[in-house]
């Protein structure tokens, strides 16, 4: 056994990795607090017998990681808001003061939160489904058995096995390390991994960025750092989005216009105006609940629960639901072509000798190679696969380096079968390789056809950690790899270009070979690439390198984290995909994370998006539902805005012409579910390719409030005039119901308009919500009911009239706004 494999025992360097940070600043860093002295190492991991006692006394890992809200949690957000109090409120006064048909605005709410409660726990199970399959599985060692089981299964001294990728998932002590690397940035915001010796350190929410080993569980459940930030990253949230943040913006506008406008009401109903003490009561009710654009708040939450059952199906876990608006907005999606854009396995199909080595002998090497690592990555399994052990073989691997992404490169050491030592490195020719050796030309021809190329060098000596080790390596030959593509790959990267996303391909391996992989698979601009070694670092000089090209090779972990940034920087809505630990810091700074199922434990935990089924072809469904949720919410917040300020305004009016309020409770819960409720239900929820918008606030108000002022005065319009035509007794039934017919024409045409482009069903959605009121004035008991009934004829024409008048006077301002502003 070497000096590493001592270490590996926990015999040897013993204490922690950084002393200053443990010692000196003990108090003020949390990551690295004073530790313990260190459990003693027990190899075989603790006995069952053990284990049960812990879980009996409690030490277990109980941190109740959910993906989505509690029941009770989900009954609260519905049922608990402003706007359902008041309403509440208003309700409960016109049971006792009103007939049941003024009361039917309560019962619409309660439906309407009983469908967000529905929906909601639907995504929840749906969520909750999901999480379970892409749940990490540690590896725990008990009675000396290696074993996967939950998070949740792990007790107080558990021996948790570590591999590059791993998620670090409860507090603990290392026991054995072997080249053991561990990225700490997503807790100390240091990029830098730390190596790890036996006796240093570990915390939850750190990951193996590098090498192998095993740590004894010290601290666990609640009691472990990372716990309540790792349950808070995990948790449904609804917030966090434009959508969102505009929506409540418009609300606490709403709130601010409705509360002195419905004080007015009040006094000019119930004191100014001398009339019957119940129908003033109902009358004011009725000016007030229109105003609250209620259905709003509940139809976002549904066509987000909705989008993520829908993508549940597709096996597409949506760790956060704000990801689907945010895909919806990206203009720039960033691709690791590794488990991308190809398959995660490779195939050897050629072994070139250099400067005359037996090829016997290089195949030997490389099949004694892949029995080094305990953990291969693709190119080390495909040598294993080529070149499979055998219980005959006699070569011993003494000592082993495990591949890293900044070194580009892996190692081992060996003892042959003539008890000879040698050492070898694996990884890029052109790192291993002078910039000017002949080989590169001869590699260079192989990456042009999209193969992989791995250069298998002899260390001079037999030690690994030698200076200058990879520097003065001999090469003794090339291991040509052929990729599996991804056969849907081609088809989403037409999707991407035909919808004007960017597409940047970025990897680590050589970046004439990537090109030549994605110009197979049809990528426009894949002959631009370009060696990350060249890279600018300049910010301002990377954008633009990264704006000019498609393709980059050779990049590094925190390249790629700089290379999101510089997008960034130049407005671009950036998306990260990736399944391996290198990606884990640009899934973490991009807009959007996207990480694929079979990827590492620790890009699971950052990505917002978690493509369980592996697939690439997935994200133009994350894509269609975001713009599905975004143009469509956008399309009904503008009915439900135009009712408020139509409410408001008609409110304003009446206060200073000190009028009766025109509407009883019933008219505008039968105009509301008519030109609002019902369709806005159906346009939520339908197809709608349309790209993300920004601004949604201006986008929504600059014609929401054009439409409600032209709706409030042609209404008022026919108000006033139909004051001055009928008299005596029933004229105001009479005036109401001229006013309700100007109001529901008016509100059918801002319908109309929205939900253009027509299709049949759109066509046939308006229609029916026309021959719904005109059911309502023809039919006797529903005329009764409903307290609307046209007299006459002169003004339910001159009501109709104001009514086309207002029309054409929407189509206009639209028109207008559309061109002065954008679409």
């Amino acid at each position: 056994m070497t000096q590493r494999a001592l270490d590996s025992s926990g015999e040897q360097t013993p204490g922690p990795s950084r002393p200053a940070m443990i010692d000196a600043g003990a108090e003020l860093d949390p990551v690295h607090p004073m530790e313990p002295p260190p459990p003693p190492h027990r190899p075989d991991g603790l006995s069952t017998a053990e284990v049960a006692e812990r879980v009996a006394r409690g030490e277990v890992n109980d941190v109740p990681v959910r993906s989505s809200r509690s029941i009770t949690e989900i009954v609260r957000a519905n049922v608990l808001t402003r706007f359902n109090l008041i309403i509440g409120v208003l309700w409960v006064i016109m049971l006792f003061v009103a007939p049941i048909q003024d009361s039917l605005f309560g019962f619409v709410i309660v439906a309407n939160t009983g469908i967000g409660i529905i929906q909601e726990w639907r995504a929840k199970r749906t969520l909750d489904s999901l999480a379970v399959i892409g749940e990490a599985k540690p590896t725990v060692r008990r009675d000396g058995v290696a074993a996967e089981i939950s998070t949740s299964e792990i007790v107080l001294g558990d021996l948790v096995e570590l591999g590059p990728g791993d998620k670090v998932v409860v507090d603990g002590t290392v026991a054995e390390a072997d080249s053991l690397e561990i990225d700490e940035s997503l807790l100390t915001g240091e990029a830098d991994p730390v190596l790890k010796r036996a006796g240093d350190p570990v915390m939850s929410g750190s990951f193996v960025v590098a090498g192998g080993g095993a740590f004894t569980a010290t601290k666990v459940g609640r009691e472990a750092y990372a716990a309540q930030l790792a349950e808070e990253a995990s948790r449904f949230t609804l917030v966090h989005s434009e959508l969102r943040s505009g929506i409540s913006t418009i609300l606490k506008y709403v709130t601010w216009m409705m509360v002195p406008t419905a004080i007015g009401l009040i006094i000019s109903q119930l004191v100014v105006k001398d009339n019957n003490f119940k129908d003033s009561v109902a009358r004011t009710v009725g000016g007030i609940v229109p105003m609250i654009p209620e259905g709003l708040v509940l139809l976002t939450s549904v066509a987000f629960a909705i989008g993520v059952v829908r993508l549940g199906r597709k096996q597409c876990l949506v760790q956060e639901l704000p990801a689907i608006e945010g895909l919806a907005r990206v203009d720039v999606v960033c691709l690791d072509k590794t488990g991308t854009l190809t398959e995660g396995g490779m195939d050897v199909t050629e072994v070139r000798p250099l400067n005359g080595s037996d090829e016997a002998y290089v195949k030997e090497v490389l099949r004694t190679f892949g029995a080094s690592d305990p953990r291969p990555n693709a190119s080390l399994q495909a040598i294993i696969d080529a070149y499979p052990t055998g219980e005959e073989d006699a070569w011993t691997v003494t000592d082993a380096m495990p591949f890293s992404s900044a070194r580009k490169y892996s190692g081992a050491a060996f003892t042959e079968a003539d008890g000879t030592a040698s050492a070898w490195l694996l990884g890029a020719p052109d790192v291993l390789l002078s910039e000017g050796d002949a080989t590169l030309a001869e590699i260079e021809q192989l990456n042009e056809q999209g193969l992989r190329v791995l250069l298998l060098a002899r260390v001079r000596g037999d030690n690994l950690d030698a200076p200058g080790a990879a520097a003065g390596a001999a090469p003794t030959a090339l291991v040509v790899l052929e990729q599996r593509l991804r056969p849907d790959a081609s088809d989403t990267l037409a999707y991407f270009a035909d919808q004007n996303v960017a597409t940047k391909v970025i990897s680590g391996d050589n970046a004439v070979s990537v090109g030549a992989v994605a110009g197979k698979l049809g990528l426009a601009g894949a002959e631009n690439t370009l060696d990350a070694r060249r890279l600018p670092t300049d910010p301002d000089e990377m954008a633009t390198a990264m704006e000019q090209n498609a393709v980059f090779g050779r990049v590094t972990p925190q390249q790629k984290r700089d290379m999101v940034a510089a997008l960034q920087s130049r407005g671009h809505t950036v998306a990260m995909t990736g399944d391996g630990v290198n990606d884990v810091l640009a899934l973490k700074d991009a807009d959007i994370g996207v990480s694929m199922g079979s990827g590492s434990e620790a890009t699971r935990a950052v990505a917002q998006i978690v493509l369980l089924n592996n697939s690439f072809a997935t994200l133009p469904s994350v894509v269609a539902e975001g713009r599905r949720v975004i143009g469509n919410i956008t399309r009904v917040a503008t009915l439900f805005l135009t009712k408020t300020v139509y409410s408001v305004l008609l409110a304003i009016l009446v206060v200073c012409t000190q009028v009766e309020y025109p509407f009883l409770p019933r008219h505008l819960t039968l105009l509301a579910t008519l030109t609002i409720g019902v369709p806005a239900f159906f346009l939520a929820l339908a197809p709608n390719k349309e790209r993300a918008q920004p601004h949604f606030v201006r986008r929504v108000m600059r014609y929401a409030i054009p439409s409600g002022v032209i709706a409030a005065a042609a209404t008022f319009t026919t108000y006033l005039v139909a004051r001055h035509h009928y008299t005596g007794e029933g004229a105001l039934d009479a005036e109401t119901s001229a006013a309700t017919l100007t109001l529901f024409l008016v509100a059918m045409w801002v319908l109309a308009i929205i939900a253009r482009p027509y299709t049949w069903w759109r066509i046939g959605l308006v229609a029916a919500m026309g021959l719904g009121f005109l059911i309502v004035l023809v039919v006797p008991w529903l005329q009764d009911f409903f307290a609307l009934k046209l007299v006459g004829t002169t003004m339910p024409w001159t009501a109709v009239g104001i009514a086309v008048a207002a029309a054409a006077l929407l189509e206009f301002v639209w028109r207008w706004v559309g061109r002065r502003f954008g679409a």
